[in-house]
């Protein structure tokens, strides 16, 4: 299957496919804090324009990955937070590992050193993808947020660039 999984740049033509993936993300309860997809604009605006791709099978849109910065202090700036999502339609086939082991690549050519990642304890998928391809956890961030009235913690993890010291 893998063979027939393209990762390629993210356009703005993507967007509609990408936005249905998030939104099934958001369905689970378990993928964000976030409620509602954002427009393009907003979604545009808010992620690195050189750290977004997606995965296709044949023509379709299957999952996404992109980097947003940590902050807009300069001395972040190689400092990204990691989005990933897979449509369940299409969990289980090496999606998931193949946008972050290339977002991964993307992001040392881009200048980035660190890669940071919060996911809800629940998801313990995202959790193990993350520690397959060298992030670490860093720890449990307790009561972080509030989702529907409820407290909710994230684990923290990071991935440190081998390409530190070399920038």
């Amino acid at each position: 299957m893998e063979g027939s999984i393209k990762i390629e740049k993210m356009h703005s033509d993507d967007w509609e496919a990408v936005r249905a993936i998030y939104l099934e993300g958001i369905a689970t309860g378990h993928a964000t804090f976030q409620k509602e997809a954002p427009s393009w604009e907003e979604w545009d605006s808010g992620h690195n324009a050189e750290c977004r791709i997606v995965a296709r099978i044949e023509e379709e849109v299957v999952g996404w990955a992109a980097l947003s910065p940590v902050s807009t202090r300069s001395v972040y700036a190689g400092v990204g937070e990691v989005s990933v999502y897979v449509s369940p339609k299409h969990n289980g086939k090496g999606i998931g590992s193949l946008l972050l082991k290339s977002l991964i690549e993307l992001s040392e050519q881009n200048g980035f050193w660190t890669l940071q990642s919060s996911i809800f304890p629940e998801n313990t998928g995202s959790i193990r993808l993350h520690k397959k391809h060298g992030f670490r956890e860093m720890g449990r961030r307790e009561r972080i947020g509030k989702m529907d009235g409820v407290w909710r913690d994230t684990i923290l993890l990071e991935r440190r660039s081998r390409l530190v010291g070399d920038q």
